[in-house]
């Protein structure tokens, strides 16, 4: 299987291993029979590993995580709250956190779902879960996606120096156990979503202390507009 992933230089140096692994093929067999049944598999194959794809290990300045992609055919393209340009409306938790960007920096992003610049800035923009059935959520859960995204965490943890990690939400921030916060800033709050976003995300302004952190490192700050 390795040698049939198209993955950006620095990361398959990294992540080759994983390929060979037991988990991983097991991964690769379970998605090989949903396709075989077919189930529509999101996003398309070669946008799997797009957020590590557009960023590239050692440009990791920050990292967002988010579930699994959105179940709707046409919104998912490999990068966390991220949808495709031509996507209305917006996603709801895409929604508030535009919000909150407008609330914490003054910058208004209502106008596209789309974060690849995001993600060619340095921000790595990583699900847990890296696909998903059709109109089914978290239907790929449980099947070794964690176990790879985990190692994801591991690698930007021990390899990069002065990384902002923004979990929203408790499943997000279960992976802080993971992180050393001594050569990294962890930024917390409640998730985005509507059902929780009054329960501190509202505020918080990780965008805004994100730069604040990269600046004090001697890092160019995130240009958060898109």
């Amino acid at each position: 299987m390795k040698h049939k992933i198209d993955l950006e230089a620095s990361w398959l140096a990294l992540l080759e291993d994983e390929f060979d692994k037991a988990y991983m093929q097991e991964l690769k067999n379970f998605l090989v029979t949903q396709r075989e049944l077919g189930k529509k598999i999101l996003p398309k194959a070669s946008l799997w590993f797009n957020a590590l794809n557009s960023t590239p290990v050692d440009s990791v300045k920050v990292v967002i995580l988010g579930q699994d992609p959105y179940p709707t055919i046409g919104h998912a393209h490999g990068l966390c709250f991220s949808a495709m340009p031509y996507v209305k409306p917006l996603p709801k938790s895409l929604i508030n956190i535009y919000k909150e960007l407008q609330d914490d920096l003054g910058i208004d992003n209502f106008h596209t779902p789309y974060l690849q610049p995001w993600a060619e800035q340095g921000v790595l923009l990583l699900n847990a879960v890296l696909t998903v059935e059709a109109g089914k959520s978290n239907s790929h859960a449980g099947r070794g996606w964690e176990i790879f995204t985990d190692k994801i965490i591991e690698i930007v943890n021990q390899k990069c120096e002065h990384v902002v990690f923004i979990l929203w939400g408790s499943y997000a921030q279960k992976k802080a156990n993971s992180i050393d916060t001594n050569r990294h800033l962890i930024i917390k709050s409640a998730h985005p979503s509507p059902l929780s976003a009054y329960r501190g995300f509202w505020g918080s302004k990780p965008f805004s202390r994100t730069n604040s952190y990269l600046k004090s490192v001697g890092k160019k700050e995130i240009y958060w507009r898109v």
